[in-house]
């Protein structure tokens, strides 16, 4: 009897302890850490154990102090002055645009790694498929000739869609290449090399076509940059400890690509990774400028779906800025706006930088929204090109960015803001009481 009864206890305990344990997602425990995990250790000893976010040491770096001290004197710039550097934290208000290309090759494992110790608290994979339909972190499915070292690969640069052809410059006739993820297969891919994105037009020799950095850039970390598959990018967030949004890069070849994958296989395939990793939807925002893709994901899986990113480039027009076409976004299951960040802003008769009727629409709506991308535009002090175009008589130095990020939180209600250099972000959300918004 008394065996019996100890039995029965140890049956209880054990049944209590399984309902009280950590979710278990797709089968796999909140803590499950994926094959192959030792190979980061070696070459990232100090990322061991850094599941927890909360262990995760910020490091700034001189640059958001720079940008400070570079703005123009208001209450701004002195809440930033005053802020406390020893107080930062990893945020989910700083999310890292491929990693930290300001200064590192983008989709590398260096650049994300800078990411997540500048205090990015998202990380951003952007997905392509090899010719073996193995998916890849690349901005661009065409974009390998000007961010690896594929040109200068005979063997590789031979399977190009367009292989290196030098420069005429007695003509003046430019450098051409072109080289898709889809022209070589997953172990390829993993031989290359990852550069600072640039070209040299008037490249008469492969290894000349590498150069061409932007001299706002630097070619300091370039010395090494190592590539990752969709997978090991996911491996690699989990031991940063920081949340994942992949971008499903809009295909330039023709789809069903070989004629039996469709977009629907890719889109599919890229969220069964994170099922097949264990990673709790709550943690993953997938994006992508399709809006099919963004539906695809709401009604096929709506746990991740929930959370998708509709990222919108398009020109501005009455219509897709209007609050009936955001109303029939919200009305489709999307949650999430990702728009360029000039579609949010405008000037007001004061010249002071505001919401944009696109941004308060959206709003109106119920549509959280996403901005991208800060730090991307070089030195601000002549309008900040593109990415600033609705807001240029208003931007003069490179402190502005903060006055951009600012409105961008406060005004609009941002629950993220994009980041080439993720250590500004990072800053102004510790500082401005940020730090634990949105996600």
């Amino acid at each position: 009897m008394k065996l019996r009864t100890l039995l029965i206890m140890a049956l209880l305990m054990s049944l209590f302890s399984a309902a009280h344990a950590a979710p278990d997602w797709h089968g796999k425990g909140e803590h499950w850490t994926p094959p192959g995990l030792d190979k980061w250790h070696d070459k990232w000893p100090d990322l061991k154990d850094r599941h927890h976010r909360g262990k995760r040491e910020v490091h700034l770096g001189p640059r958001p102090f720079w940008l400070v001290d570079d703005m123009d004197e208001g209450r701004l710039k002195d809440r930033l002055q005053s802020c406390r550097a020893d107080k930062i934290r990893p945020t989910d208000f700083s999310i890292g645009h491929r990693g930290a290309p300001l200064q590192f090759p983008e989709h590398t494992l260096e650049s994300y790694v800078a990411a997540a110790r500048m205090g990015a608290g998202i990380l951003e994979c952007d997905v392509a498929f090899t010719k073996d339909r193995e998916l890849v972190c690349r901005h661009a499915q065409n974009d390998l000739h000007t961010t690896t070292n594929i040109v200068t690969i005979p063997e590789l640069n031979a399977k190009c869609t367009q292989p290196f052809v030098p420069a005429d410059p007695d003509s003046g006739t430019e450098a051409q290449a072109e080289c898709r993820t889809s022209d070589i297969t997953l172990e390829e891919f993993k031989s290359l090399e990852g550069k600072m994105d640039a070209f040299n037009p008037m490249a008469t020799t492969p290894e000349e076509y590498l150069e061409g950095t932007a001299d706002w850039r630097t070619e300091l970390y370039s010395s090494r940059g190592t590539l990752l598959t969709h997978k090991e990018s996911i491996e690699l967030f989990k031991r940063l400890g920081v949340k994942f949004t992949p971008e499903l890069k809009t295909p330039v070849v023709e789809m069903p690509y070989e004629g039996d994958y469709s977009q629907e296989d890719y889109a599919r395939q890229m969220i069964q990774d994170y099922v097949e990793a264990g990673v709790n939807p709550r943690d993953v925002w997938p994006q992508s400028f399709l809006l099919d893709d963004v539906l695809f994901w709401i009604n096929e899986t709506p746990r991740f779906g929930r959370q998708a990113v509709f990222l919108d480039q398009e020109p501005l027009t009455p219509e897709n800025s209007s609050l009936a076409w955001m109303e029939g976004l919200s009305a489709q299951g999307v949650n999430i706006l990702a728009p360029a960040l000039w579609k949010m802003l405008t000037l007001d008769s004061h010249q002071q930088i505001v919401p944009s009727e696109y941004a308060e629409n959206a709003r109106a709506a119920g549509l959280d929204m996403i901005a991208w991308t800060v730090e991307r535009s070089g030195p601000l002090a002549n309008g900040g090109g593109w990415y600033h175009q609705t807001i240029t008589d208003a931007i003069n130095n490179d402190g502005d960015v903060f006055n951009v990020i600012d409105v961008l939180a406060r005004d609009v209600g941002v629950i993220g803001v994009f980041s080439d250099w993720p250590a500004t972000t990072t800053f102004y959300a510790n500082c401005m009481g940020y730090a634990g918004r949105g996600h």
